[in-house]
């Protein structure tokens, strides 16, 4: 790392974006979100409603906590998301009836079988992007060992 002149100031290494971890992450974020989008617009969805129905389709019914555990979502993102996600037809929340504190999120019909319209959207991305299959479980690897630490460090 050598110190950047910049219009006669010198730029700290440490903060010259080259240097980050940071951006890389959120520039990738955004461009393959850009991508997802492409393909979930036609569906009626965003991106973090995609997010939510596969924690569903994999979890359903469960608990509004559960989804937002899950998702990385604080409940005044998650709520609004849930009550679009309803009036498309996807899904339906109901109260416990052990715990009415508790709202359970359920699959329609329709949140079933839309299931079936995304199946194919992983293998297609990753087919765009262009990078070997063994590179991106890499990644995934290396993201998915950050992550928790990122999650408990926040939660501190």
């Amino acid at each position: 790392m050598s110190d950047v002149v910049a219009e006669g100031r010198q730029v700290l290494p440490q903060l010259q974006l080259d240097n980050q971890l940071c951006f890389p992450l959120y520039a990738s974020s955004r461009l393959i979100t850009r991508l997802y989008q492409e393909h979930l617009s036609p569906l009626g969805l965003t991106y973090p409603q995609y997010i939510v129905m596969m924690i569903l389709w994999e979890h359903a019914p469960c608990s509004i906590k559960v989804v937002g555990d899950r998702a990385l979502l604080n409940t005044n993102t998650l709520t609004p998301l849930l009550k679009r996600l309803e009036q498309q037809g996807y899904i339906h929340r109901r109260r416990a009836e052990q715990d009415e504190r508790v709202v359970l999120v359920y699959l329609s019909e329709a949140g079933l079988a839309l299931q079936q319209h995304c199946s194919e959207i992983p293998t297609t991305l990753a087919a765009k992007l262009g990078v070997n299959a063994e590179s991106l479980r890499n990644l995934k690897q290396l993201l998915d060992d950050i992550l928790p630490a990122l999650s408990q460090r926040l939660d501190d």
